[in-house]
C-alpha cells in the first residue's frame, strides 16, 4: 500500500517521528521532514519495516528531495530529568525548530504531542506507516541514531550497541550485569529486571 503524500492539500506539512524511546542507553532522536506535495517514492515506509541497507540508501534521496529536514536529540541527562515521554517531545520540538522553513501543520507519529509551539498539529497513530513525510522522518532519525550507537559501541564494547542500538536485548543486559552502567545509560530506567543490587 502506498503511503499518503499529505493530510490536507495546499499547505506545508512536516512529518515528525522519534526513535529510541524504549532503549536503555543513548539519547532519544527525532526528525522532521517537509516533502514536496507531489513527491512519491514507493520504497519509503516505516523505518522498522526496512532493512538497514534500504534505510541507508534512502537517506540521501530524502535529504535531496525534501523541502526541509532536520534531526535533533534529547540527551540521556534530559531523559532522566524530565522522563522519556517529555524528552521525546523535546527532541521533536527541536527538530521542528531547526527546519529552514516554517510548516503550516505538523503530522506527529503517535497518539500524544505536547509543546509550546504554536504550529497546529495532528497526531497519527502508526503514522510512519501512513504518511510519507512521517516515514521519511522515521528513516532519518533511525539511521542517525543507529550510527551514533555504533560509534559509541567502539568506546563501550561490552553492550553490543552496534547490534541492538541500546535496546534491552539479552547481550545488552548481560553487559550491564558484568560491567555495570556507563554515562550513556539512562539511570531512570530499570536497566536490569532485578537491578541485582548493582550500583547503577
Amino acid at each position: 500500500m502506498s503511503l499518503l503524500p499529505y493530510l490536507e492539500a495546499n499547505r506545508i506539512e512536516a512529518g515528525c517521528d522519534e526513535v529510541g524511546r524504549g532503549c536503555l542507553a543513548g539519547p532519544v532522536v527525532a526528525a522532521s521532514v517537509i516533502l514536496p506535495p507531489d513527491y512519491h517514492n514507493p520504497w519509503i515506509n516505516d523505518s522498522k519495516k526496512l532493512s538497514k541497507n534500504n534505510r541507508e540508501e534512502l537517506i540521501s534521496e530524502i535529504k535531496e528531495r525534501s523541502l526541509a529536514w532536520a534531526i535533533a536529540e534529547a540527551s540521556v541527562d534530559e531523559i532522566d530529568l524530565i522522563n522519556i515521554l517529555h524528552a521525546s517531545f523535546l527532541a521533536m520540538k527541536r527538530a521542528v525548530l531547526q527546519l529552514n522553513q516554517v510548516p503550516d501543520h505538523l503530522l506527529i507519529d503517535g497518539n500524544r504531542w505536547k509543546s509550546d509551539l504554536t504550529i497546529p498539529f495532528t497526531c497519527v497513530i502508526k503514522g510512519d506507516g501512513k504518511f510519507t513525510s512521517i516515514a521519511a522522518a522515521s528513516i532519518l532519525a533511525k539511521v542517525y541514531r543507529d550510527d551514533l550507537m555504533e560509534k559509541l559501541a567502539i568506546e563501550f564494547p561490552h553492550y553490543a550497541w552496534e547490534r541492538n542500538a541500546g535496546y534491552p536485548t539479552k547481550a545488552h543486559r548481560e553487559g550491564i550485569e558484568k560491567h555495570g552502567s556507563t554515562i550513556w545509560h539512562r539511570k531512570s530506567f530499570q536497566l536490569l529486571p532485578s537491578q541485582l543490587g548493582l550500583d547503577l
